[in-house]
């Protein structure tokens, strides 16, 4: 090992010693050895044996009776080789404190150990991870003066790199004076293994230039997970090159990577290239090989691989179950499903633990939960993800009280479970519950990862709680996820669904890395608040930026263009879709489009686009028709959309209600009274009109009519007092948003007690002059509202953000951002 001054205290020790300077800075562990020394006073040893005898017995105290009988059996005439043996067994059976008073007695009769002994004790430590006893090997190594070869240096290095100490691994390796490609490799392996991709790649590159060293097929083994961890596929594509000028293309070990490598990085085409090329194939091949295609979301694929192998009479192992589960599960096939589990159950895999939580996961997704369920009950032995992924499915899938009570059964929970909660609340529009079990996991101390982060955020923009949402932002910053990039994107969201877009825009433009979903959440979140100038501007930078838009990137730029009237522009993007992008036009693109005819009075070629359409018209496309035909009166078209409708979705309050407000608009009460009767035969139930917003931080329900609050007289007092001034500023009510068949003054009455309404004059008593008002409105904004609002937003000077089942309306003095086309 190379001299190397970098620890001055433990120079200066060594000096006092006697010993070699080369050993002097192996490591900071000497420097605290020494500290710790000087404060029992044992600097005054006479020799380094005595020194290292008294670190021992300082270090482990008593001797077991393992070692007490050894040193009993032991005599001044023992031979070395009794101890030397003695320490190796010791070692191999994981008895490292046993084996340590044993080099303690020999150092005690002046007896040094050779390298063989010293690599038992130091792959003792690799065994069992224990860093304590490494290092204390690793000093007597140093302090007695033994000049270790390149083997037992390489071992020490491993120990360190094993025990997760890279620091020290690293000032090892720079200490060896003759590297070889074992000390190399055993380095890039630690930099990899350990998520320091950057720092593998690096030293793979010095290895030749800075080292005289040549890879081996080890060597490539370690670095192409690194490549694969940076997603760099031209590092990768530089490494293959180098395998294939050494020699190593035809090598398995080295091939399987390759496989993996390129799957990882996206290029499944290369992975499989790389696969037909290999001239032996092992379980690990094919396994590698369906795994690529399972993590690019080619599941039929990954199947069909499976299928081949099958063929060629390979046995599969549980790793490549688990990718053939994915597989199953990603493409929801329980058919195949079925039969995998079959197969496992014939091989005699049933039990392994890990394929049990493959088949309860692949249930889950195809909505089985009686199968997870007895999957999950048969298993004789589970850990917490077979417990997370059940619990985890009945959150998604609506069983919410089911996958409470499991979670409180859990005998130990992991930052995993807790998160699988929250997004499966908030998932199902249990936003409440999520927070509750946010605050639940945080004061119990776990502490949340980046998924957790990105689960929790969606609860607060269904909420609308924009003091929660920020607060939970402040805790992403000092958990130091501020740069993950789902993490980025829920921010987004969030603050974009709360009503603050510009918020919104900075976490965009802070994020370091984006994706597509960066982009299409800033393009929605823009759309959602009428502000299409920003989409369509966005939408140049995503294509500047090298990022393929997607078919949510045109449902966010078409719902733009639908909100702004830019029925041209919408038509060019729709068409765009297929020609430039080669993206085949969805249902949800056609609804848009349909959205956008219909909103600007074409209704005709509205319907004329639907006949058109290449599937069959869906719930969504009619209602986006009835809605359009609410707007323009059109009463034939509006009942043609609702016969399709009263069909496709029977049981959906809204579409009964948008053809009330149209018989409602023209008069016709009979035809209302009709439609009411065919809810109530049918059992449907409207959803009652409620908003909500939050004051203090805390979220506060309103409903029509509501006299539930304490502060409702206050409410009702002020919502006179504005109605007034409303009327004398030229306010008329819309009194045909009222779908009854009552007096005009009854009409404002009603009018005056939407919820929408009692929820901004709430805020305008609970909050400071010039705060904005933030409501949220499960469903549409009824004209008047609207109009109400414009008015109010002038009189008390104060901007108000509403933000409907549909879309934001941003009201500020007297206007709304939406211009009055909604």
């Amino acid at each position: 090992m190379k001299s190397h001054n970098s620890v001055h205290s433990t120079v200066i020790f060594s000096e006092w010693h006697g010993l070699p300077n080369g050993f002097a800075s192996s490591s900071l562990l000497m420097a605290k050895l020494l500290q710790k020394l000087n404060r029992k006073n044992l600097l005054s040893s006479t020799s380094n044996g005595t020194f290292v005898s008294t670190l021992m017995t300082e270090t482990y105290g008593k001797p077991s009776h393992v070692s007490e009988h050894l040193h009993s059996n032991f005599s001044a005439n023992t031979v070395p080789d009794g101890y030397f043996e003695s320490i190796k067994l010791l070692s191999k059976q994981g008895q490292l404190k046993d084996a340590l008073h044993i080099l303690h007695l020999m150092n005690r009769r002046g007896l040094q150990p050779d390298s063989s002994t010293y690599a038992a004790l130091l792959q003792g430590c690799i065994d069992i991870r224990t860093l304590s006893e490494g290092k204390l090997v690793h000093a007597h190594i140093i302090l007695t003066g033994f000049f270790p070869d390149i083997y037992l240096c390489t071992k020490i290095l491993i120990m360190y790199a094993k025990c997760r100490d890279l620091e020290d691994a690293r000032k090892v390796f720079d200490e060896i004076s003759e590297r070889n490609v074992v000390s190399c490799n055993a380095m890039v392996a630690a930099y990899s293994r350990q998520g320091f991709p950057e720092q593998a790649l690096a030293l793979f590159c010095q290895m030749r230039t800075g080292v005289g060293v040549w890879p081996d097929e080890f060597t490539f083994a370690s670095i192409l997970p690194a490549c694969a961890a940076l997603g760099g596929l031209r590092h990768g594509r530089e490494v293959h090159e180098e395998v294939i000028k050494s020699g190593f293309q035809s090598d398995t070990f080295v091939g399987n990577t390759l496989v993996d490598m390129y799957a990882k990085c996206g290029s499944v085409e290369d992975a499989h290239k790389v696969f037909e090329k290999m001239t032996e194939l092992d379980v690990v091949s094919w396994s590698a090989l369906i795994a690529g295609y399972v993590q690019n979301g080619c599941g039929s694929k990954a199947m069909k691989i499976f299928r081949q192998m099958q063929s060629r009479i390979m046995e599969p192992n549980a790793v490549t179950y688990v990718g053939v589960l994915s597989a199953c599960a990603d493409s929801e096939s329980l058919g195949c499903g079925g039969e995998v589990h079959e197969d496992i159950v014939r091989r005699g895999f049933q039990s392994v633990v890990v394929l049990c939580n493959a088949l309860i996961d692949m249930y889950v997704k195809c909505r089985r939960m009686d199968e997870a369920w007895k999957m999950f009950d048969k298993m004789p032995e589970r850990d917490v993800f077979s417990w997370t992924s059940l619990i985890s499915g009945y959150a998604q899938n609506g069983y919410l009280e089911m996958a409470v009570k499991l979670f409180e059964k859990m005998p130990e929970r992991n930052v995993v479970s807790w998160t699988a909660m929250i997004a499966g609340c908030a998932q199902n529009g249990y936003f409440d519950k999520a927070l509750t079990i946010w605050h639940q996991m945080r004061g119990g101390g776990m502490q949340p990862n980046s998924n957790t982060f990105a689960s929790i955020l969606p609860a607060c923009a269904g909420l609308g709680t924009l003091h929660k949402g920020r607060e939970i932002h402040e805790d992403i910053i000092r958990s130091g996820f501020q740069d993950n990039v789902f993490v980025g994107n829920a921010l987004v969201d969030m603050y974009a669904k709360c009503g603050c877009i510009e918020d919104a825009q900075k976490v965009f433009e802070n994020m370091t890395t984006r994706d597509v979903v960066s982009w299409n959440e800033m393009i929605v979140g823009c759309a959602m608040h009428g502000f299409c100038n920003m989409v369509l501007q966005l939408f140049e930078r995503m294509q500047y930026s090298g990022t393929k838009p997607n078919h949510v990137t045109f449902v966010g730029i078409l719902s733009a263009c639908c909100y702004a009237g830019l029925v041209d522009d919408g038509c060019q993007y729709f068409d765009c879709m297929s020609r430039d992008w080669n993206l085949i036009p969805a249902e949800e693109h056609y609804c848009c489009l349909v959205d956008l005819l219909g909103r600007a009075g074409r209704l005709n070629e509205a319907h004329d686009l639907i006949n058109k359409m290449p599937m069959k018209p869906g719930a969504a496309v009619w209602r986006s028709l009835l809605g359009a035909c609410r707007i323009h009166n059109n009463i034939e078209l509006g009942e043609h959309a609702a016969s399709h409708l009263f069909v496709l979705d029977p049981k959906n309050a809204v579409h009964y209600v948008l053809l009330s407000n149209i018989f409602a608009a023209a008069g016709r009460w009979d035809e209302v009274e009709k439609v009411r009767k065919m809810m109530k035969d049918r059992r449907v139930e409207k959803m009652p009109a409620r908003s909500w917003i939050e004051v203090n931080n805390k979220v506060y329900d309103f409903f029509v009519g509501d006299k539930s609050h304490p502060q409702m007289q206050a409410i009702y007092a002020m919502l006179e007092k504005l109605s007034g001034q409303m009327k004398q500023a030229g306010y008329v009510p819309e009194r045909n948003f009222v779908l009854h068949d009552v007096e005009d003054e009854q009409k404002e009455h009603i009018l005056c007690h939407h919820s929408e309404k009692l929820a901004i004059v709430f805020g305008l008593i609970n909050t400071p002059p010039g705060t904005t008002i933030r409501v949220v409105k499960n469903l549409r904004i009824c004209g008047d509202c609207h109009s109400a609002t414009k008015f109010i937003s002038r009189i008390v000077a104060r901007e108000v953000v509403v933000r409907d089942a549909i879309r934001f309306h941003h009201f500020k003095e007297g206007q709304c951002s939406c211009g009055d086309y909604w």
